[in-house]
Formats: structure tokens, C-alpha cells, sequence
């Protein structure tokens, strides 16, 4: 009975021991909310390279401590307790946002052999359902996999792989309920609807099938969440029994599994940020031994696929912007290859997508991306043609080698995303679906341009934004400016419904796509990374001042935002212009670079090392060091910041953010808002559910809305 009376008053008062005034420097319980959380300091030296840093918030990492959820959970009611005169603004943009989407809604289906497969959403539920009908006039519709069913009692779900078997009748499929991209693979017969007894845990998003529709290639992941050994699964098996067909040495490079487009062939691809090699096996006879195709050359990257009797390659090698050769399959030695699409200055071969007639291009040309096509038959190229200033698209749903049409998704800043077919015999654009718009939206009322700073070494450096037609530029603007500017990762333009609410309430949205992204070619890549990485936060700089002088905007009515390795862009900018921003959100940033890329144990470091550099060198420490934003906090004045989290994410550990904001509340000098929001049960991307993110989205704007001092100055809002 005693133990039992214990247990209750345990229940009872662990959920407000996180309010004792020893985890919270200097405050009471009751005068919680009137002053922001202290985390307490504890000592530890860093001695590197020469540098004796002390990192007094070192103990944050300590996820098993009770005292780290503590402090994690007082910040978080801190964030609601300030939010919370926003709270019916945020439900207000949280109705308009959901107001403006098709919730019950299909994709455009895919034709793939006998079946047309598509996914489906309906009204008030979180995630996607798939399906298949046969390609017949009313054929039923046959649900595949419902990951609404799958998510219940699960506060996060993510989908990995989802690969159908060549001959239609098996699902592969692995989830993630946890945020950490460790997924679990499992096999579905799609005749019954039932699982295999086989459940393999710990695996990548990539599952690739052999052609004999019983074998199946997965990766597993060690212990730093890098995917590094290779398995080969019979149907039906133990996995205890999986053959392991190869293992990376290398902690720079992870391992994926695929197969060209004709089916003819499995790859695998291993991979680090700057170099590449594939092994290759007949699809046709998956118990056979993989052979390498080329071997691995520092930072030459090379993919291949095939078509007819050839394999064509798309590679850097010699071609800074890639180009493109044939080889024939059976003699793949290097001397017997030819160049088939030569590198061309200022052009970027982004990739190339396999039809049994053609062959798509898909390449970048004065920054912005462009399609062409290679007709086999005639030996022709021809052109895509793209109108407006500035947009993205991408290739969709391509798995049937023998079509005849190319489907592609074109956005911009003005147009919602929108699925395309192209037909290369007739030439002819058809239009297959476009996301609709509820509410009032109308494209003429809006304007969207393409514009350039110049960057202190003389870089132009473009910028796309909207904004309602006829807006005066006269310094009072509130406005929205986003980047990205790593890993090569390009920050094209794109429509966002969910924008439309603060475009409609003045602002106006941009996005610099400054150097570290590949928009101009694979050398702005390599002039924002490793030891050019201040031209990405410089480049920044140069932006936000190139608007501010045209009268776009003003420092105080300024705000920007960026996510991940965006949110050391946003940490870094802070650090260096914190007068140029009137307010700052920073989404599960990368801020504590130099203790993160020390330790070899957090996922992903030590393939991080050609991005970044290794600071055991004392040369990249040194440069890492002058620009790392926890590193670098000062005691001076900071604009208002926002700083989100997820305790589970594997990418950013939450710790990087929790620390960043311990540090600057302890040190900054003003009192502006501060605040950390940390997704408990989350991963990298926040919450999974399509409408919890919009609540993610809501609580994100109110706050800009709020520290820039216009909240209330909406018609109707408070």
C-alpha cells in the first residue's frame, strides 16, 4: 500500500518539479513567467588546437539527465506563456491556411504495367493514403497502405521506403515513429493484405527488389545513423540469415541501393558530399555477385542508368558542371567511353532521367533551371520552354521506361505547383493537375521579380520575391527573407498557399539565393563551403542591404528565417549584423559547429568533414572557429529570436539549439524576446502531420508578427 500511495504522489509532483528554483538561476516558481529560464552553468574546458574555451552548457547533451528535460520543458512553457496573447491570431492563421488547401484531394496517377497508382488525403485526417486501380474504365480502387492507420498512438510518423515488386502483387514499406530516421522495414502481399513474419529494423529509406520479386537489397545503419552495410533478404527469411553483400569503411561516405530505369540492372551508390562510386549487378540474377563500375577518385561524383546497350554516366570528372557519357555495357573500362553531352561553361547538368525513346536534361542556365531532351532515334536535342522570371520544378512520377512523355512539376512564385506531361513525339505540353487555391487569390494582383545584390568581392548575387503589384518601396515593408545556402543544395523559388497570409498582410517574401547552393553552377558551391563558407553569411548581408537600400524594407521591419544549415546561416548573420534584423527564427539550427564536428559519435559528423572541415586541423579549426555561431555570442545587443528543436532529431541535436539559447540569454544585453521551443517527441522536420505543421507555421508568423510590432495593427486581429 505504501508503495502504491508513493507511486500516486509521484504521478502527482513530477510534472512541477521542473518548476524548482534551483534549475532556474534566480527565480521562484510564481515569477516563472515573468522571467525568462536561466539554465544553470557548469564548467567545461575545451582545449583545442592551441584554444582553452569554456562550454558551460556542455551538461545540455545529457539527454538521460532529469534536469536537461527540465530545463527543456520550462522554456517551452516559458514560449507559451509569452506566445499566448497570440494564441487566437495563431488559430486565425491556422484556419486561413487550412482554408486555402483541397484537404480531400488525389494525385495524379501513375501508370506502372497493368495498374494506376496514386495517393489520396481526406478531410481531417494527418497523412496520406496510397492505392492502385487496375488501368481499366471503373476499376475498384485498392487501398495499398494507409498511414493514418499506421500512425495511431504514434506522435510521429514518417514514411521511408515504398517500393512495389516487379510484378506487382508485394510492398516493401518502412516507417519511422519516432522523428530519428531509423526506420523498420516490412513486407506486405498486397493479395491478402498481409504482413510477412520478416521485420527489419534499423534500416535506410532505400529498398530496392531484384527482378525475381522474392529478393530484396536493403542498408543498415551504425551507430552514428550512417547507412553503411548492404543485405541481401530472401522472402520470407530470418533476417537473421540476410546475406551482407558489402560494408563501408569510410565514415565519410553512406550506401544506398537502387536500379536503372529499364530494370536491367541493381546499383549501389556510395556516397560522401564530394565523391562518388557505384557497383552494379543483373537485376535479373539477384543472388549474383555486384561489380564495380568505375572506382572511387576523390571528388570525382559520377551516376550511372541504362538504356539499350549502353550505360550513360553523369559525372564531374574533368566537367566542374558535369557532363554526360555513354558506355557500352558490356565493356565498361574507362577508354571505351565517349562523351555524348560535353560540360559547357555556366551550365549545370543537374541530371538526367532514362526513357526508352529519350533522354531528359535537366540543367541549370543563368540560375535558373531549364529542360531539354535527346531523341535517340533522331540524335536531337530540343528545349523545354520556361516564361517567367523566377521558379523550380522537378521531375515526378517517371517509373515506366517505355512512355513517351515526361512528367515534370513546374512552381513559381506565382504559380501553384503544377503537374505537366510532356509528350516528346508530339512536342506537346499537357497539363495534368494544379493544386488549387481556395479562398481569395488572384495571380494578377501579385508581382514577382528577380533581382541582384553584389556581394563585397563583386558576386552578383540573385533574389527572388513577390509582393502585391503597385506596393510602394519606400522603406516600410514589413518582409519575409529566407536562405539556405549549403551542401549545394539550391533555394529556388516555389508557391506557398500557406504564404498568401502575411503576403496579404504587407509583406513581402524573398529568398537570396546566396553562394553554398548550386543556383549558378557547381562553383557557387564550392565559393560557400569549407574554407569560403563566410561568403554564404556575407552573401546574406549583402542581400538583406542591397533591399534595405532600394527601399523594399527597413532593418526594424525586417525579418528572416532559416531552417537546419539555414539556421546557421541565420545564427551566423546574427552574430555579424545583429542591428540588421528586427527579428530572427532559427528552426533546428546548426549553431554549435565546432563542438558537433569534434565529436565523431553524433550522426552524420564525419561525413560533414568535406562541408565543413575537420577541426582537429588546425587550419579548418581556426576557420570554423571565426564564424560557429555559439562560439561567437558576445555580450551586446540582439534582435528577437525564435529557436526551435526536436528531441529526437539525429540531424541537429537539440541540444545545439538549446544550448545556443542558454548561452545568448545568459550573455546578450537587452531584453528582447528570447525563446526555444522544443518539439518533445519530433525529429529534423518538426511535426509529421500535415496539420500540426501548420500549427508550426501559425506559431512561427504570430511570432514575427509580434516582435516586429504589427500584430495588432491588422484590421480585426488580436
Amino acid at each position: 500500500m505504501n508503495e502504491h500511495r508513493n507511486f500516486v504522489l509521484a504521478l502527482i509532483i513530477l510534472p512541477f518539479l521542473w518548476l524548482l528554483p534551483q534549475l532556474v538561476d534566480g527565480g521562484q516558481p510564481e515569477s516563472l513567467f515573468r522571467n525568462a529560464p536561466r539554465a544553470r552553468q557548469k564548467a567545461h574546458l575545451r582545449e583545442k588546437n592551441g584554444e582553452k574555451f569554456n562550454d558551460p552548457y556542455f551538461w545540455l547533451r545529457e539527454r538521460g539527465n532529469p534536469d536537461v528535460t527540465r530545463y527543456l520543458k520550462a522554456e517551452n512553457a516559458y514560449t507559451r506563456h509569452v506566445m499566448r496573447d497570440t494564441e487566437a491570431f495563431q488559430e486565425k492563421l491556422f484556419k486561413e491556411m487550412v482554408g486555402r488547401i483541397k484537404e480531400t484531394d488525389l494525385s495524379v496517377p501513375e501508370k506502372i504495367g497493368p495498374y494506376l497508382y496514386f495517393y489520396r488525403t481526406e478531410k481531417g485526417k494527418q497523412y496520406r493514403i496510397y492505392c492502385r486501380t487496375k488501368d481499366a474504365p471503373e476499376a475498384a480502387e485498392e487501398v495499398l497502405l494507409d498511414e493514418n492507420a499506421l500512425s495511431v498512438g504514434k506522435s510521429c510518423f514518417n514514411l521511408g521506403a515504398f517500393n512495389i515488386s516487379p510484378d506487382h502483387k508485394l510492398l516493401a514499406f518502412s516507417t519511422d515513429v519516432a522523428g530519428e530516421e531509423k526506420y523498420t522495414l516490412q513486407i506486405k502481399d498486397l493479395s491478402t493484405g498481409k504482413l510477412f513474419p520478416e521485420t527489419i529494423p534499423n534500416v535506410s529509406t532505400e529498398v530496392e527488389w531484384g527482378n525475381d520479386n522474392r529478393t530484396i537489397f536493403y542498408s543498415t545503419l551504425d551507430e552514428a545513423h550512417r547507412p553503411y552495410r548492404v543485405y541481401r533478404h530472401a522472402l520470407g527469411d530470418e533476417p537473421s540469415k540476410d546475406t551482407l553483400i558489402f560494408e563501408e569503411k569510410d565514415d565519410r561516405f553512406s550506401v544506398t541501393t537502387g536500379k536503372t530505369k529499364d530494370d536491367a540492372y541493381l546499383y549501389i551508390l556510395f556516397e560522401s558530399n564530394t565523391t562518388t562510386e557505384v557497383s552494379i549487378l543483373d537485376a535479373n540474377k539477384p543472388s549474383g555477385k555486384f561489380r564495380l563500375f568505375k572506382p572511387r577518385v576523390q571528388e570525382v561524383m559520377y551516376t550511372i542508368d541504362h538504356h539499350d546497350r549502353s550505360f550513360f554516366v553523369h559525372t564531374n570528372e574533368g566537367a566542374i558542371n558535369f557532363k554526360v557519357m555513354e558506355v557500352p555495357d558490356d565493356n565498361i573500362a574507362t577508354p571505351s567511353w565517349r562523351e555524348l553531352i560535353p560540360h559547357t561553361p555556366g551550365v549545370r547538368i543537374d541530371e538526367i532521367e532514362m526513357f526508352a525513346k529519350c533522354m531528359a536534361i535537366l540543367e541549370r542556365r543563368n540560375g535558373l533551371q531549364q529542360i531539354r531532351y535527346y531523341d535517340f532515334g533522331k540524335k536531337t536535342y530540343k528545349d523545354i520552354p520556361f516564361q517567367e522570371p523566377t521558379y523550380s520544378l522537378w521531375t515526378g512520377e517517371n517509373h515506366e521506361y517505355n512512355a513517351d512523355f515526361l512528367r515534370f512539376h513546374y512552381t513559381s512564385l506565382l504559380t501553384p505547383e503544377t503537374v505537366y506531361d510532356f509528350h516528346f513525339t508530339s512536342g506537346k505540353l499537357e497539363l495534368r493537375k494544379q493544386k488549387e487555391v481556395r479562398g481569395e487569390f488572384n495571380t494578377d494582383d501579385w508581382q514577382a521579380e528577380r533581382i541582384f545584390a553584389v556581394a563585397s568581392d563583386g558576386a552578383r548575387i540573385p533574389i527572388s520575391l513577390v509582393h502585391r503589384k503597385g506596393m510602394r518601396m519606400d522603406g516600410k515593408n514589413p518582409m519575409y527573407l529566407t536562405g539556405y545556402g549549403s551542401y549545394g543544395s539550391s533555394s529556388d523559388a516555389y508557391f506557398s498557399s500557406n504564404r498568401i497570409s502575411i503576403l496579404q498582410r504587407g509583406f513581402i517574401y524573398a529568398t537570396a539565393h546566396i553562394r553554398g547552393g548550386e543556383e549558378m553552377g557547381r562553383e557557387w558551391y564550392l565559393d560557400g563551403k569549407m574554407h569560403h563558407k563566410m561568403n554564404t553569411f556575407t552573401d546574406f548581408v549583402a542581400c538583406a542591404e542591397h533591399l534595405i537600400a532600394k527601399g523594399y524594407t527597413s532593418p526594424s521591419r525586417l525579418s528572416i528565417s532559416g531552417a537546419s544549415a539555414g539556421g546557421l546561416l541565420m545564427g551566423a548573420v546574427t552574430n555579424l549584423r545583429p542591428d540588421l534584423w528586427g527579428t530572427v527564427v532559427a528552426d533546428v539550427p546548426f549553431v554549435d559547429v565546432i563542438n558537433t564536428m569534434l565529436d565523431s559519435s553524433i550522426p552524420l559528423t564525419a561525413g560533414e568533414f568535406e562541408e565543413w572541415g575537420n577541426p582537429e586541423n588546425p587550419d579548418d579549426y581556426a576557420y570554423m572557429r571565426a564564424y560557429s555561431p555559439y562560439d561567437n555570442l558576445l555580450r551586446k545587443a540582439y534582435p528577437p529570436i525564435l529557436v526551435t528543436a526536436g528531441l529526437n532529431d539525429s540531424r541537429v541535436q537539440y541540444w545545439e539549439p538549446a544550448k545556443y539559447v542558454a548561452r545568448l540569454r545568459a550573455i546578450k544585453t537587452d531584453k528582447n524576446l528570447l525563446l526555444l521551443k522544443t518539439n518533445m517527441g519530433q525529429g529534423h522536420a518538426g511535426p509529421s502531420g500535415r496539420y500540426d505543421a501548420l500549427h508550426e507555421l501559425a506559431h512561427e508568423y504570430a511570432f514575427i508578427f509580434k516582435t516586429l510590432g504589427i500584430l495588432h495593427k491588422s484590421a480585426g486581429e488580436n
